[in-house]
């Protein structure tokens, strides 16, 4: 199957922003984290889609900060990067959910991108242009047992078909990177316009939290695919490699993200509405000493969650300069190290909140309980007692985490 050269030209959409460096790229993402926070309540409570935010996000230039240098970008170090999510997800995590997929495929086109790719592909991000995702399916044995198909047809050409779920960021897509086995069986991408023929959309996610990220159902109905279009992701994982590392390390930032908005807002909550207990002897729930231990005891957690994901940027990043078995083995355990300890600090932020606010924190209004209802939903996508797995082996024995995107 020929795999490389120059991808034909999609819909042109006015530049973005180009953003210089890692500075600049926290800056611009603690801007938006304020102005992202206004509505997000509201957007939850009434499952409003962030259109016009994530306009805001695109021509902000964020969504091509790990663009190479060599084709204009600011290639910002991960650890950067996960601050960037971090930030974005304490004020909206359903914002910045929509762009992990993003991020984790334009590396797929640093990795394995022909030169043509890279050059075409790098210049549409840069441009602002949204890459969505098509990649999980149901109903399959696991979660790595891909049903798409990538056939050639007798014209020499080729199309996808099959259905993807959880397609977090197709709604607001301008490319959506489709995961398919090809006839020789093995992984490819398929980077799909949004409007291809065969090719549709809908926006049927109704779970419980990570309301609107839009993460629905694309159907593949012999969908014609250039084959220039199509990069070859199995040899990704023929060699060391940090794909799962970066995906990983997004996601943890999300968790991370969930964990200090929820702190922050029971906090404000105790400040100025909380009462304090009657046998506490104390006139306000700032001064009754059992709600101090406990915010003393979770403010400790997300702290504890914010180094380790700042050291498994670090990791990433010293991986990435000098890559071999044993660099990414490190960054992998060092990610997944992050997320094994976060995962549980949202869900229990989540509910922390009642625990501190009392009786009239629960009141619906207030939709409080959306902290909770997005901790425990995005905190689904893996499980992190695998990965405590593949840590306890590689602590005990020195084995390596295996090669694949979730780890």
């Amino acid at each position: 199957m020929t795999t490389h050269g120059t991808p034909t030209t999609a819909t042109a959409r006015p530049a973005a922003h180009v953003i210089a460096d890692d500075a600049e790229a926290l800056a611009v993402a603690r801007q938006l984290a304020a102005e992202f926070a206004v509505d997000a309540t509201a957007r939850d409570a009434d499952r409003r889609l962030p259109a016009q935010e994530l306009d805001r996000l695109s021509a902000s230039g964020l969504l091509g900060v790990t663009v190479p240098r060599e084709h204009g970008g600011a290639d910002v170090r991960a650890e950067t990067i996960a601050e960037v999510f971090r930030l974005l997800a304490a004020a909206d995590p359903n914002i910045a959910q929509i762009p992990q997929s993003h991020l984790v495929y334009v590396n797929v086109l640093r990795q394995q991108g022909s030169p043509g790719q890279r050059a075409f592909f790098f210049g549409e991000v840069l441009d602002g242009k949204r890459l969505g995702n098509a990649q999980s399916e149901a109903g399959t044995r696991h979660v790595q047992d891909y049903r798409t198909r990538l056939t050639a047809t007798r014209d020499g050409g080729l199309v996808l078909r099959g259905t993807k779920y959880y397609s977090t960021g197709a709604v607001f897509a301008d490319w959506i990177p489709v995961l398919a086995k090809g006839d020789d069986h093995q992984l490819y991408v398929a980077y799909v316009p949004r409007d291809a023929p065969g090719l549709t959309v809908v926006d049927d996610w109704a779970g419980m939290g990570q309301r609107t990220t839009a993460s629905g159902t694309v159907t593949l109905d012999d969908v014609p695919v250039p084959a220039d279009h199509v990069v070859p992701h199995h040899l990704t994982f023929t060699g060391p490699q940090l794909h799962g590392a970066l995906a990983q390390l997004l996601h943890t930032a999300i968790d991370v993200g969930i964990a200090g908005g929820a702190l922050a807002e029971a906090v404000e909550f105790v400040r100025t509405r909380a009462r304090p207990w009657f046998e506490s002897g104390a006139d306000t729930a700032t001064g009754d000493p059992l709600v101090v231990q406990r915010v003393g005891e979770l403010a400790i957690k997300v702290r504890a969650a914010e180094a380790l994901l700042a050291q498994a940027g670090r990791a990433v990043d010293a991986a990435r300069a000098h890559l071999d078995d044993d660099s990414a083995a490190t960054a992998s355990i060092a990610v997944a190290t992050a997320k094994a300890y976060v995962d549980p600090v949202a869900v229990e932020l989540g509910g922390a909140i009642f625990e501190l606010g009392g009786t009239r924190s629960a009141a619906e209004p207030l939709n409080l309980h959306r902290h909770w209802r997005n901790a425990r939903t995005h905190t689904l996508h893996d499980p992190a007692r695998w990965k405590i797995q593949h840590i306890g082996r590689y602590v005990l024995t020195g084995q390596l985490p295996p090669r694949h995107g979730l780890l």
